[in-house]
Order: structure tokens, then sequence, then C-alpha cells
């Protein structure tokens, strides 16, 4: 696993900030559980352990240490055999909805186990796991074990409910929420890794003021993103062309490497943000998740495609990495749904520096209603 081979003074950091974040919780509730908001442990984990952090990604793992990619959670206790959410397939709902329920569970199973695929080679993981703070009465407790892949063959017990399909694959339980398109999987926790008690502040208001007032120096951070903005990895009318966009390579005129794909930009993006990318054919660079930095631009008339220098390296994330399209085979929307992820989110850094990463369906759409 991960925690139990880290420095002893990384581990003590990390349960330091989470004690520091656990004594505050009565300013959420007024429970002897310990309250812990899901972003802030995966921030606590990421700079006690100097971790990637992946959160904003709409990927499998929400952080990377190495090779390894790590989903956090956290949650409470309770019997230690708790069901908890792993993953949402509201966007796929028209591929499953009037299936069988064994042929459903298996279409979730299998747009699960491609999420997980997808996640380790966009970022060059080895393998994922599970890393969970588990809150019972005044502790924190921490659990791992591995982000198994669903072992499709081996499903059974199928057992259709009300609002629910419960089944489990000889490994693990598994239960689909209907109405909300989410699976969840039973954690079995009663053998954690390590616990700490959190003491909670009586009045954690009157001790912060009097931490702002006691001539303490608080430090800010500016943020390194100047502004974001999501593109559709698709066309007009949710559709992937083809012979453009991801099917570039398909394109009459010349030879085309197999591999070369663009990502359009559509007119009303330049509209809405006209300065954001710099003039077309100005070069600059841009990080991809796995951290390579490659030279870009804005290419085509009106600006309406996003190509990197070697468009290979576009291709082969989205079409061989992600989508698992053999060479000469079309990408399609429907491809895209399946996938999970239809758009991509562009950061920009600076002038001349962006950052791109991948995000789940409809981004672009609701991105679109936000700025309109």
């Amino acid at each position: 696993m991960f925690y139990s081979n880290q420095k002893d003074i990384n581990q003590e950091q990390y349960q330091q900030f989470l004690k520091t974040v656990g004594t505050l919780s009565n300013l959420f509730s007024d429970s002897n559980v310990p309250y812990l908001y899901y972003r802030i442990a995966e921030k606590i984990f990421c700079r006690a352990f100097d971790a990637e952090d992946l959160s904003r990604s709409d990927v499998s793992a929400d952080a990377k240490k190495n090779l390894l990619g790590i989903g956090l959670k956290t949650f409470l206790a309770g019997n230690n055999k708790t069901f908890q959410k792993i993953a949402e397939f509201n966007a796929d709902k028209n591929s499953y909805t009037n299936l069988s329920p064994e042929n459903l569970i298996k279409k979730v199973s299998k747009l699960r186990n491609n999420r997980i695929d997808f996640t380790e080679n966009l970022h060059s993981l080895e393998t994922s796991i599970y890393h969970c703070i588990l809150r019972d009465k005044n502790k924190f407790k921490i659990f791992e074990e591995s982000m198994d892949r669903i072992d499709i063959n081996n499903i059974g017990n199928i057992k259709k409910n009300k609002n629910s399909i419960v089944f489990d694959d000889d490994i693990h339980e598994y239960s689909f929420l209907l109405s909300k398109s989410t699976l969840t999987k039973r954690f079995k926790t009663e053998n954690f890794i390590d616990e700490f008690d959190i003491d909670i502040l009586r009045d954690p208001l009157l001790e912060l003021q009097k931490c702002l007032h006691n001539n303490k120096i608080l430090t800010t951070q500016k943020l390194t993103i100047q502004k974001t903005i999501f593109l559709p990895l698709y066309g007009k009318k949710q559709t992937v062309f083809e012979k453009s966009g991801l099917n570039q390579w398909n394109a009459c005129g010349r030879d085309r490497h197999h591999d070369e794909v663009y990502i359009p930009i559509p007119v009303i993006v330049h509209q809405l943000f006209p300065s954001f990318f710099p003039d077309r054919d100005t070069q600059f660079s841009l990080t991809f998740p796995d951290k390579e930095e490659v030279t870009a631009k804005i290419c085509q008339e009106n600006g309406k495609a996003l190509m990197t220098q070697s468009n290979r390296k576009l291709g082969k994330l989205i079409l061989r990495d992600g989508l698992k399209l053999k060479i000469g085979e079309l990408a399609t929307y429907e491809k895209l749904q399946l996938l999970g992820i239809d758009s991509v989110r562009i950061d920009k850094i600076d002038a001349l520096k962006f950052e791109i990463n991948f995000a789940k369906n409809d981004s672009y759409e609701e991105f679109l209603n936000i700025n309109r």
C-alpha cells in the first residue's frame, strides 16, 4: 500500500494537518465524530506527502505519487462495512437504461474498468489504491486497499431491488443506485492501519478569533491559474466528424499519421474569451496530465483548432490510451460518452503557458451555460 511506506515525518505532518482540521468540527456539527470535508482531505494528503493533485481532472484517481494512483475517500466508520460511492454514470444512461439487470451490471462494470484504465494510461500509473480516512468517535482512522477492477467474468449474486441492483465478483460487493446512476462498493474497514485522537474544540470560532487577534501572521498565496475554459472533443450537433477533429488523421489531401488529431475550438469560445489564447500560429507551451510539456498553437481559419507541434501526442492519449481505438477506427461521440470524458479543461498559467486535462461528459455544455 502507500501510507505505511512513507517517512515518519510525512506521516506525522499528515496527522497534524488532519488533527488541526478535525479540532474545528464544531463549526459544522455538534457530533463527537469529527467532521472532514473531502476536498480538504485531498489537499491535506497532497501537501503532506508531496503528491500530485488530480482532483480537478475528473478521473478515477484523486492524487498521484510516482507511479501510484490514489483514490481519496473520507466517510463514517459506522459498522466497518459500509457502501461508498466510487463512480457516477449519469451521462451514460442511454447505454444501459433498457438492459436487463445482468447486462446493465456488466455494462456499468465495463464503464468503471475503462475509466480506471484511462486514468492509469493518461497519468502513466502502474496501479491504483484507495486511501480512506474513517471518521469515528473522537478519532480518525486510516484504511487502504487496492482499487480493483470489477471481475466481469465472475459477476454473480445479482439482485434487483426497487432502487438498486446489488452484486459481487467474488472479491467485492457492489450496489448500483438506479435513480442516481451511481456505483457504490462495500468497504470492509476492520483492519485499519493507523488511528489517532481528535480533540474537538468546544468553541472553534472563539479560538480562531484569538489566533487572528494575537498578531499571528497569515500567509496568502496567489493562484497560479489565471483563467480556465473548456473545449469539446466533438463538433456541432455533438458529432465527431469523420475527417476533422479527433478524426483529422482520416482527412484527404496528404498522407497523415494515424494519431494526427486536433481539438475543436468553437467560435463562441473566441467570442466569449477573445484574449484567452495567443494569436493564431503563435507557439505556446501546453502541459499534459503526465506532465510532458509540448509546443502548441491555434491553427486553421478563425482559429478553430488547437494543435500540438506533434499531434501524435494528442492522438495517442485520446484515441489509443483513452478510447482504445484500433488504427483506422473512427472516433465517435458515443464512444466518448462511454468513456465518460467528452471535453478538455484548459488552464491558462500565463500568456504563453497552458495546461490541459480531460473533463467529464457535458463539461463544455455546462461551461457555456454559465458563461453565455
